[in-house]
């Protein structure tokens, strides 16, 4: 082993735990360089709705959008916002963002690209699971659309007709078929989608911990710094720079998400990387809640079981990073899901807002920032500087589920082997 090719990995979050994994199965020497617990609070992956949603292959915008962004601009806690003293720096982004998906063909190639990286997503989930020794966590049961009624389905046809062309079949629910299947729910919701080749996850932050302890377990080594950049000469990596000194390696991926912006120019490709913030919000003990993780079309959030309770997870906010959170977009979240299930609500008005009932706690309000590229997809591929140097970040809202294929096609690329899929969609060098 003490022979074998030493690959630096930078970022111990989803995309790094899995790489890791990967890693180590092909025989290289494995270090990981994060600042941070990994799975800790501060991890995107830890606040992650926890969907396996392999058919989420839609970029987040569509022809037309652009129609929308004056409200998005003036309504600071809608679905999407952008805070106004951020909105200089993100233009360039959202110009991007809204080209991405100027034409229905634009956005059929992209979900294309995306259905290739996600195919198959919940059953490598077991597999990297079942590693780590935490199969309990990954559940392939299936995942829930619920909408108010059909023409609410019906009016979103043009996506739901390109899942179909991707190979995603799915059941249509009528009113008494969604309340057999969730009773639980308010009597406004009369149509469903089941898309049962999904899955979900029951504890996001916990199941990223167990992989990264999994590779340290068998000899993976974890710096606790940050990386700084990179020892290149004559387009051979020699070193990865930290903020305590130079790890000698062979090769390195930058699995960094949202910091992933300031390592990529130093490996010679410059990206439009941006933070979509997203909150969630979870009710400890809730007496009702979901059988089947479900999404939510009037408030656009998932709700799944965790570990911890019943999560809402859900908005996007374009902003800074390091900006204040705006908690009352989570409280938002919280009044959604109190009102999507009844009983949540009755319960609520017996037991106020105590702690001790879980439904005001705003412990259990969270923010995390998505790594998001403008055209949906990630950057997942060799560096201009150096190709000893793999991108790997991006995701945006498909992070956790394209985690497991992600950790597969960067040891491919290590390892000069054929990729799983074609790489050149999610080119970094796409944005030169």
């Amino acid at each position: 082993m003490s022979n074998a090719p030493h690959v630096v990995v930078i970022g111990a979050g989803a995309v790094g735990a899995a790489v890791a994994m990967r890693a180590l199965e092909a025989g290289l020497r494995v270090t990981l360089v994060e600042p941070d617990a990994p799975g800790g609070r501060q991890a995107a992956s830890y606040g992650n709705a926890g969907w396996l949603s392999s058919h989420s292959i839609l970029p987040p915008a569509e022809p037309g959008v652009w129609r929308k962004v004056p409200k998005w601009i003036a309504d600071p806690l809608g679905p999407l916002a952008v805070r106004w003293r951020y909105l200089p720096s993100a233009l360039p982004w959202l110009w991007r963002y809204l080209r991405a998906a100027w034409t229905w063909p634009r956005v059929e190639r992209t979900a294309h690209a995306l259905r290739t990286l996600l195919r198959d997503a919940p059953a490598l989930h077991q597999q990297q699971a079942a590693w780590a020794g935490v199969s309990e966590l990954i559940e392939q049961r299936g995942l829930l659309h619920v909408f108010l009624n059909e023409a609410q389905f019906r009016a979103d046809k043009r996506a739901w007709d390109i899942r179909r062309a991707e190979g995603i079949e799915w059941e249509e629910l009528d009113a008494q078929a969604l309340r057999a299947r969730e009773p639980a729910l308010d009597a406004r919701y009369t149509f469903g989608v089941w898309v049962p080749e999904t899955g979900s996850c029951r504890d996001p932050g916990r199941y990223v911990a167990a992989l990264v302890s999994r590779a340290l377990a068998l000899g993976a080594e974890l710096h606790t710094t940050r990386a700084t950049g990179f020892h290149i000469e004559d387009g051979r990596l020699l070193a990865v720079r930290t903020e305590h000194g130079e790890i000698p390696c062979d090769k390195a991926v930058i699995a960094t998400g949202v910091h992933a912006r300031a390592l990529a120019g130093q490996a010679g490709d410059r990206v439009p990387l941006a933070a979509e913030r997203g909150y969630h919000v979870v009710i400890r003990d809730a007496p009702v809640g979901v059988h089947t993780s479900a999404q939510f079309a009037d408030a656009k959030m998932v709700v799944n079981w965790t570990d911890q309770g019943l999560r809402a997870a859900g908005q996007v906010e374009i902003a800074a990073p390091d900006a204040a959170p705006n908690w009352e977009r989570a409280r938002i979240l919280r009044r959604q899901l109190v009102g999507i299930f009844p009983e949540l609500s009755r319960a609520e008005a017996v037991a106020g807002a105590s702690a001790q009932a879980g439904l005001g706690d705003e412990a259990d309000f969270w923010l995390g920032c998505r790594p998001s590229m403008p055209d949906g997809l990630p950057c997942i591929g060799p560096a201009s500087a150096s190709a000893d140097i793999v991108h790997a970040y991006g995701h945006g809202h498909v992070g956790l589920v394209s985690s497991a294929r992600t950790g597969r096609l960067v040891v491919q690329v290590l390892m000069g082997t054929p990729t799983d899929i074609d790489l050149r969609p999610f080119s970094p060098r796409r944005f030169a």
